[in-house]
């Protein structure tokens, strides 16, 4: 059976980039139409791992966890959220650890996304060369459909 209601995946870091893939995930969100709506997850990954390792010396507190993280919550995530409002699209948000690339293609098999949405990189090319990117980890890596904003 044909089904025109997708699982939108968008790679959000609070940069322009990320601001920019924001507004396209929620706009296809919204293209669906009313009958077949399609809904959004926007995905932050942050560095490290959520609970510290054995090997720290001196542990500090997960991000999450933190006083001021739930100003910085809104802040990253002010653009989709508001996006997704005024066009009545469902949005969930994500908070994951680990390497960028690796998680967000793990969320998008695990919840079977049907397109990821992601900002490009602004790296120069030379960067991009010698240490590559998300965008195109990600753009390479996927098994599903990837949308590169610029």
């Amino acid at each position: 059976m044909l089904n025109l209601s997708k699982k939108i995946l968008v790679a959000i870091d609070g940069s322009p980039q990320s601001d920019k893939a924001a507004e396209e995930a929620v706009r296809l969100a919204a293209a669906s139409g009313k009958r077949f709506k399609s809904r959004v997850f926007a995905i932050l990954v942050l560095p490290g791992n959520r609970a510290p390792s054995f090997t720290d010396f001196i542990p500090s507190p997960p991000l999450t966890e933190r006083p001021d993280w739930e100003e910085k919550r809104k802040r990253i995530f002010y653009v989709v959220e508001k996006s997704a409002a005024e066009a009545d699209v469902p949005l969930e948000n994500v908070v994951v650890y680990g390497d960028p690339a690796e998680e967000i293609m793990a969320f998008a098999e695990q919840e079977e996304i049907s397109v990821i949405v992601i900002g490009s990189s602004g790296a120069g090319r030379v960067r991009r060369t010698l240490l590559g990117s998300v965008s195109t980890k990600v753009a390479l890596h996927a098994r599903c459909s990837v949308y590169v904003v610029r």
